[in-house]
Formats: structure tokens, sequence, C-alpha cells
């Protein structure tokens, strides 16, 4: 996705820092009640974000109206929108339904997915997927007994396998971030009852993070969570707006302008 805006100059040019502005947050739960303030949030952001990132439980139950009051919020927004699912877009099982009301308001949703656009002459690869549950350390869920709590264990091994796969997709991008719903470390639900942090997410989500090591990750879900964290030297915020306290989080990523280099 190329935009119009600031991009790279001269060849002597491209080794200068630029910054890019991101706009983040989950947790948006929308719904025709929340129209009003939803709608008043993403106009605010215009001019002030070059990109806006979704990270799940877009809506309260999965409708397909409710998803409809977030693409009319996000349609005139000249940045690219990004957006995962959560838990709650599953909710009343109408999937397609939702995501095809989404992507009438320009939101482009990655579904074990990755994209790449152009934003002020920088090249931002964006990997996308829900995550889900597993546990952390002392909550670990076994691939072992039942046929359904396997069925689990492997639903989240497709999810970890598709991030890797979606961060060596974008690996030679100047700015690489990771978008999840549930939480890839326990640093960001520190905070919630710890009898229920394998249902928050998994530290199988990890590994590919620590090995590829994205300039940024995001997530939500963990209402009660801490806002900041971290996986080795990788930055991680959870931005459920419940965490937040806003509605939305502006990050500025800086970056070099330079030419990726192709692999041999």
């Amino acid at each position: 996705m190329d935009l119009d805006g600031d991009h790279a100059g001269p060849l002597g040019d491209r080794h200068e820092s630029r910054k890019l502005r991101i706009a983040a947050a989950g947790d948006l739960h929308c719904c025709d009640e929340r129209r009003e303030s939803v709608t008043r949030s993403l106009r605010e952001l215009a001019g002030n974000a070059d990109v806006v990132l979704l990270c799940g439980d877009l809506t309260t139950h999965g409708e397909p109206d409710e998803a409809a009051v977030l693409a009319e919020a996000c349609a005139p927004l000249q940045s690219p929108v990004f957006a995962v699912l959560g838990n709650h877009d599953w909710h009343a099982n109408r999937h397609d339904e939702l995501v095809r009301e989404l992507e009438r308001g320009d939101v482009r949703v990655l579904e074990r997915d990755w994209a790449i656009c152009e934003l002020g002459g920088l090249q931002v690869g964006v990997a996308g997927t829900k995550g889900f549950v597993g546990g952390f350390p002392g909550s670990h869920l076994p691939d072992f007994g039942e046929p359904l709590l396997r069925a689990v264990y492997g639903e989240t091994t497709r999810e970890v396998e598709a991030l890797d796969r979606a961060l060596r997709e974008i690996a030679l991008c100047q700015v690489r971030i990771v978008m999840l719903h549930y939480a890839p470390t326990h640093t960001t639900i520190e905070g919630e009852a710890p009898g229920i942090w394998a249902f928050l997410g998994t530290d199988r989500l990890a590994a590919p993070i620590a090995e590829h090591e994205p300039d940024l990750v995001l997530h939500g879900h963990a209402h009660s969570g801490t806002f900041e964290g971290a996986i080795g030297g990788v930055p991680i915020y959870n931005v459920s707006v419940p965490v937040m306290g806003r509605d939305f989080w502006l990050f500025e990523l800086e970056a070099t302008a330079t030419p990726s280099t192709p692999i041999h």
C-alpha cells in the first residue's frame, strides 16, 4: 500500500531518521450505544497518526451491525487501518459477515497474515493474528489428555506458526510491528487474577517474537493488566482501552529510511 505523503528523497537522504506515528487500541467493544464516542475518538486521530492498529475485541458480541459502527467511524480516515479479531468478535459465530462489514470501512483484518505498506518513506510491515490461550509458567496447558484440550493446544500452535511465517515475510521492512489480541508475555497481564492467566494468552507466542525481534508488539484482552512489558529487548504494550484509560495511545517509532537489502 503506497500512500500520499512524505517519501524517501534522493539517495543521499535515505539514511536520515524518520518518525512513524502509530495510533493503537484494543477492546473498543463497539456497539450502537458507543457509536458517538467511537466516532469522536477516531475523528481526533485525523492528521495525528500515520497508521491505526486495532488489537481485537472490536465489537461487543461479534454482531455485524456492531462492526458497522467501527467501519463507519474508520471510513473517513486517510491513514490505513489494520485490525485483528478478538474473542468477542467470534462470539456470535458470524465471522464472515463481521469481516465484510469492517472491510466496507477500509479496515484490513489480518488473520494469521501480514501486510506491507509505505508510510512517510518507510516500508512498514505488520504481522497480525489473534493469538490464543495456553498459559504462562505455572499455568501451561499441555499437549496431553482429552482430545478437546489437545485441540486447544493445536489451535495455539497454528497461531504461533502463523506469527513466525508473517515475521519472516516482513523481515526486510524498516519498521516491523506485531498485532495480537491475546498476550504473548505475563509481563503485560500482571494485575489480573492469576487463576485466569491461562485464558489471557500464552508465552508460546513469545518464541517467534524473541527470534525475529520486531520493533513493537501490541495486544489487548487483559483489561486489568499492565500497559508495558517486554520479551527480551522487544517492547510489548497492552493497549486495551481499560488499561490505557484513554481511547488510543499514540506511539512514535524512529527508523532510518534505508533501502532493504535483498536476501541472496
